[in-house]
């Protein structure tokens, strides 16, 4: 093959191939370097706009977290010191000999010992027995049966509601007061049946030692019969219709199907409406106090009342803490086995 001089075309244009193939090479190798970085810089920002967001929604999440607590701090702190902080200073109260004033001398027992041996403490606890189970009873036969005669589908069922559960928008003070004008012999029922001629009508239970804690059960019941009447209603409707069917297709009547099937489906309601009536009885002072105030006597004396009246007149501060204790107790005796059988039942597959 022959030598061409340094000078010759096909050299000149072998040199310019040379420098245009390097200068390719060159600039595809920019190429790729600056796609390479612009790629690496694009997935950077893209990764550094993805961290940001993260630590951005972290950020509110643990922001969302905060509000609730910030909102029910107060509230919760409020009642752990002003329910829970006075049970405990109620239960060292009743564990000392505080008169008209706390005081810090340690006495152990004594308190709840003398307590017991009071016979005006017998006599509110005897009352007691007498106004819960009365109050229980009747309220939950009451609320049944008008559950029972809304649960028919009646004409007029959005009136009788709301009338029904009337009396339970009112404060026990509210009623207490209404119902002792109503019970005045002088004013009252008796007043007015001897104005329209009925002269020898009587009606002064609010007057009599063994008759006035009865008109204590008929206030009681007024009020919360619309309350026990809702409850059982809510469980009436919430009885499954293909089970009632069911019952009618093999012939049972109504009242079978009332007394076999539904009210039996029904126990968790009476057991929540037995624990509501049950705490409403053993912590009724207001009621009392606008009604008879206790008396005649210790006639419609209850555990509130004696609480109240031996911490804040008698100045028997100890005596009244330990009432105050046992009333307590009396509560969660109740509350206690009903949350107990609800959690079990809810913790069942």
């Amino acid at each position: 093959m022959p030598i061409c001089p340094p000078h010759h075309p096909r050299r000149v244009s072998w040199d310019i191939e040379l420098f245009r193939l390097k200068r390719n090479r060159r600039n595809r190798s920019n190429y790729l370097f600056c796609r390479i970085f612009q790629r690496k810089t694009v997935s950077h920002f893209w990764l550094e706009n993805a961290l940001d967001k993260v630590a951005h929604m972290q950020r509110n999440n643990r922001l969302q977290a905060l509000v609730p607590k910030l909102v029910l701090g107060p509230s919760f702190l409020i009642v752990l010191v002003f329910v829970y902080g006075f049970i405990i200073y109620t239960g060292v109260l009743s564990l000392t000999n505080s008169r008209m004033l706390p005081s810090y001398g340690f006495v152990g027992l004594t308190n709840y010992t003398k307590l017991w041996t009071l016979p005006h403490w017998w006599r509110a606890i005897t009352n007691l027995a007498i106004f819960a189970s009365l109050y229980i009873i009747i309220c939950s036969v009451i609320g049944l049966f008008l559950a029972i005669l809304l649960d028919q589908k009646i004409r007029g069922e959005g009136i009788l509601r709301p009338i029904y559960l009337y009396p339970m928008a009112l404060s026990f003070i509210v009623t207490g007061t209404a119902w002792k004008w109503f019970l005045d012999p002088g004013i009252g029922l008796e007043h007015t049946m001897h104005l329209w001629g009925w002269e020898s009508f009587s009606f002064n239970w609010i007057k009599s030692n063994t008759m006035a804690i009865y008109c204590l059960v008929i206030a009681a019941v007024w009020q919360s019969s619309g309350f026990v009447m809702a409850m059982f209603l809510a469980g009436l409707r919430g009885v499954d219709n293909e089970i009632i069917k069911a019952a009618q297709i093999d012939g049972a009547s109504t009242g079978t199907i009332y007394r076999r099937i539904i009210i039996p489906l029904m126990r968790p309601v009476f057991l929540s409406a037995f624990v509501v009536l049950a705490h409403l009885a053993i912590k009724a002072y207001d009621l009392v106090i606008a009604l008879t105030g206790g008396g005649p006597g210790q006639a419609t004396e209850l555990p509130a009342t004696f609480m109240y009246s031996y911490t804040f007149t008698r100045n028997q501060m100890g005596i009244g803490a330990s009432s105050a204790i046992i009333m307590l107790a009396m509560i969660f005796s109740i509350i206690i086995p009903y949350l107990y059988s609800e959690i079990r039942g809810g913790s069942r597959p």
